[in-house]
């Protein structure tokens, strides 16, 4: 099983990224896939969460309106859409594929992490 995760980068406070998580080695559709993020020197949390087909998505209330999930089951891969992006949300970006959920213990694959730095 590999989780790629790629997208982060440097960018100034305001600026958008789209990270990208393509999976391969297991059955993608069968699985909700979820965002967690590590700060520098923090626990790593939840970001957002989207279902077997797409049909629900979940947020933590910090990106809440600012970040999109999405998926194509077609190419097994997941996306994160963060737009309006502050100096706050650095952090190593994380996807991971399991039960539709907002806590780590409910996701069975993670990906290797990319960063994402916010200037302000």
């Amino acid at each position: 099983v590999q989780l790629q995760a790629s997208g982060g980068g440097l960018v100034q406070a305001g600026d958008s990224l789209r990270l990208s998580c393509a999976a391969s080695g297991l059955p993608f559709s069968i699985y909700a896939w979820g965002w967690f993020r590590q700060p520098p020197g923090k626990e790593r949390e939840f970001v957002g969460a989207i279902s077997l087909r797409g049909a629900s998505a979940m947020y933590a209330a910090s990106v809440e309106g600012r970040f999109t999930n999405s998926r194509d089951n077609a190419k097994n891969t997941v996306y994160l859409q963060m737009n309006s992006l502050k100096p706050e949300d650095t952090a190593v970006y994380y996807c991971a594929a399991g039960r539709y959920g907002s806590t780590p213990s409910e996701y069975e694959y993670w990906g290797q992490g990319t960063q994402v730095t916010v200037s302000s």
